[in-house]
């Protein structure tokens, strides 16, 4: 039996799955879903910050409003479309055609920015840890160098417009980085994301103000790998 068909799956909620929300790529089990036990779309309320700041990269000024208004937000908005969806479901109520499909996306694109905020979040580091094992190979295997993805993965950031993304696919294995300009929106379905950054201006403006560039490059200073090799593991 392959990989893929062993595996019962859980979800991988991001901008890099082309608009589902619910879509296969985390394979369900104890370690998983423990790792997932404390997200929004399963307790309905926040996640807590692991870092309220990170010193030389992001102040608590930038962090609190980003995590309370645009995380939570977007974890209001889930709610509430979800809630709406499945009441529509359950009573068997009309609803017209258009508002109700203006519903679900509302309720993908919420959701997805739910996922999205608490890995970027959660894969934050006040100084970044040695990139070892699993994720280090893979990364030189498919790019050639660390040095080489890290380019790539810059440049992609400075280029999107919402998100940027190092993803595991898990058809063929492979890693990719890609970019989202909107929650609902990526490139790869069952994409499983590793390495997560925001980069919409609220993410940064308080402190970078519209130097974009420089909070990528800090950024590369700040990636939790013991986290991104838990995701790995996770996925693979």
């Amino acid at each position: 039996m392959n990989h893929l068909s062993r595996r019962n799956f859980l979800f991988a909620s991001t901008g890099a799955t082309a608009g589902s929300m619910f879509v296969p790529g985390l394979a369900v089990g104890a370690e998983n879903y423990q790792y997932f036990s404390r997200s929004g779309l399963v307790t309905g309320k926040p996640k807590p910050l692991r870092h309220r700041a990170i010193p030389g990269f992001l102040s608590a000024e930038q962090i609190a409003p980003h995590h309370k208004a645009h995380y939570g937000g977007a974890l209001r908005g889930y709610s509430a479309a979800d809630a709406r969806v499945e009441e529509s479901v359950k009573t068997g109520s009309a609803i017209d055609a258009g508002a109700y499909g203006a519903m679900l996306r509302s309720r993908q694109s919420k959701g997805n920015s739910v996922i999205l905020h608490e890995l970027y979040f959660g894969g934050l580091a006040p100084v970044s840890p040695d990139l070892q094992g699993d994720v280090r190979s893979a990364i030189e295997k498919r790019f050639g160098s660390i040095d080489k993805w890290a380019s790539d993965f810059q440049a992609s950031a400075k280029g999107a417009r919402g998100w940027a993304m190092l993803v595991r696919h898990p058809v063929n294995e492979k890693l990719y980085n890609v970019v989202s300009d909107e929650h609902a929106q990526g490139l790869l379905w069952m994409a499983v994301p590793l390495v997560v950054i925001d980069v919409y201006e609220h993410a940064f403006y308080v402190d970078y103000q519209n130097r974009k560039a420089l909070y990528v490059e800090k950024f590369m200073d700040h990636i939790d790998w013991d986290e991104v090799n838990t995701r790995y593991r996770l996925a693979s």
